[in-house]
């Protein structure tokens, strides 16, 4: 079980304003793409407007962190957002934007818990495999979708390929688990990870390697399972590490252990990712230059706390290839 997971395909954090987001992702050092937004009309035959949401990733090799915020009108769009026109036959238009206004009314009622983190999909080669595990395990799901996500390269934007699967729980909207949104994502093509400019960040960032889940102590058992029938087996400890799908789960009592001042803004709630450096002396100068705030949890590691980073706490790990700090 979970042999068909290889670590994270990308973490979510939603925001309120995205223009501010990308300012303070910049300060902490990321080089971040101008956001892309989906235009397409209201009625057939009607001028193209944006909707649903806009989004950016923040692109490492292997994986990406995403930012996302709702388009509430076409004024509020940020100001380096890049239009993305979906082509679609004007039979299929109102069921497209129905799929679009559901991701995003989604979205909404995430940024109503909190701002922060809610979204975790788990990378796999084999998302055909990983739909018929958890249906034979029970684990409802909306099945396999099709997908074609705008990507920055080097000759421009294209539009990559993708099939992804969303956890469902089936007292809630499709899609949302008490957390978030949680999942399964399968790239087309190597390709899509090769051809990508934005993966060299003034920071030092080099991957996404870990998302960090604080439940209630109470819930700490069920949540042990779920996860266990969806990425494996969890390695015993006082964090439970998922290690195939790069997940942690600290129960609430034990968060300021691993976070020093953290509190969850409820519960459950995805508190913190964390990103592997290459030289964390050289992040934590950065840092420092640009007055970002960081706690430091061992010799080769720091975090910056979520009131400092938009309701996600930041953790910055030296890469096992480079040196300790």
């Amino acid at each position: 079980m979970g042999d068909d997971v290889n670590g994270l395909h990308h973490v979510g954090h939603i925001v309120r304003d995205m223009d501010q987001a990308m300012q303070r992702y910049r300060q902490l050092g990321f080089t971040v793409p101008a956001p892309a937004y989906p235009v397409l009309p209201s009625v057939a035959g009607g001028p193209a407007e944006p909707f649903g949401v806009a989004n950016t990733h923040l692109h490492f090799p292997g994986n990406f962190v995403e930012l996302v915020a709702v388009i509430d009108d076409a004024s509020g769009m940020p100001g380096e957002a890049r239009p993305i026109p979906l082509q679609v036959p004007d039979d299929k238009l109102a069921g497209l934007r129905a799929a679009i206004q559901a991701a995003a009314a989604n979205i909404t009622s995430f940024l109503q818990r909190f701002e922060g983190l809610h979204i975790m999909i788990a990378d796999t080669p084999d998302i055909e495999g990983v739909a018929v595990r958890l249906t034979a395990a029970g684990v409802s799901h909306g099945g396999v979708h099709a997908i074609q996500r705008p990507v920055e390269t080097s000759a421009g934007t294209r539009m990559e390929p993708a099939r992804y699967l969303e956890i469902s729980d089936p007292d809630l909207p499709v899609g949302r688990v008490p957390e978030g949104r949680i999942g399964f994502a399968q790239n087309a093509t190597a390709k899509a990870l090769e051809d990508l400019p934005h993966t060299e960040h003034p920071n030092g960032a080099t991957g996404l390697v870990e998302c960090v889940l604080c439940v209630a102590d109470s819930a700490l058992p069920e949540l042990e399972g779920r996860y266990g029938t969806y990425f494996g087996a969890a390695r015993d400890g006082q964090v439970r590490r998922f290690e195939r799908a790069n997940v942690s789960v600290v129960a609430a009592s034990a968060l300021a252990g691993l976070l020093p001042g953290e509190r969850p803004a409820a519960l459950p709630a995805f508190v913190a990712y964390a990103v592997s450096v290459r030289d964390l002396a050289t992040t934590q100068e950065l840092l420092n230059d640009n007055d970002v705030p960081i706690i430091r949890t061992g010799p080769g590691e720091v975090f910056v706390p979520a009131d400092a980073a938009l309701g996600a706490s930041i953790i910055f790990r030296q890469d096992d290839d480079g040196r300790a700090a």
